[in-house]
């Protein structure tokens, strides 16, 4: 038998329980959010926040819209299964599946893996006009676009490495982007 309370107490007990409730929820959600993307969790991190997790590299190229030296960066000449994701948001950009070499020294693609993860936006810097690649989320600055790619598509997606993560085969699980193994599945590549 529990001992008889006040209306106060009984009112204590239950904010005390909703908290700790609340808690639990927040613990639980800030775990799954941890892993992989989900563009309901997504909130962009403030300039600060960005020069402190980011390289210099990294956020001059995402932040400021410049590009990293070709040939010299991390990866132009990565030939590992696997998938590029947006290193300030997480969002899943581009799949080894459709790199390619374009001899330019940066990684190239013929399309990405979520087009509603990459917007276009007409560049009039260098006294010409091209085709920017950003985010859609983060409004992270990429690359650019051309039409000089190979088939099926005839794009080449020229990518600045700094604003990319590279996930290998076997982490996507683990990392969160397990949705996208069936690809690596359907074209016969198989985990290390």
């Amino acid at each position: 038998m529990l001992p008889r309370t006040s209306g106060a107490a009984r009112g204590w007990l239950a904010l005390i329980l909703l908290s700790a409730a609340a808690a639990q929820a927040q613990t639980a959600a800030a775990q799954a959010r941890s892993k992989g993307w989900n563009p309901m969790d997504f909130k962009k991190a403030t300039d600060g926040e960005l020069r402190r997790s980011l390289t210099p590299l990294q956020y001059e190229v995402t932040q400021r819209d410049a590009t990293e030296r070709a040939f010299n960066n991390e990866y132009w000449d990565n030939h590992q299964p696997g998938i590029y994701v947006d290193v300030v948001s997480g969002e899943p950009l581009f799949s080894s599946l459709d790199k390619y070499d374009s001899g330019t020294g940066w990684p190239s693609f013929t399309k990405p893996l979520e087009p509603g993860n990459i917007r276009q936006k007409t560049d009039r810097s260098l006294f010409m006009v091209r085709t920017e690649v950003r985010s859609t989320r983060a409004d992270s600055h990429l690359g650019h676009l051309f039409d000089d790619g190979p088939p099926p598509t005839g794009l080449r997606y020229c990518m600045n490495s700094a604003a990319l993560r590279f996930i290998p085969l076997e982490r996507l699980e683990a990392e969160g982007y397990g949705q996208f193994l069936p690809l690596f599945e359907a074209a016969k590549v198989h985990r290390p």
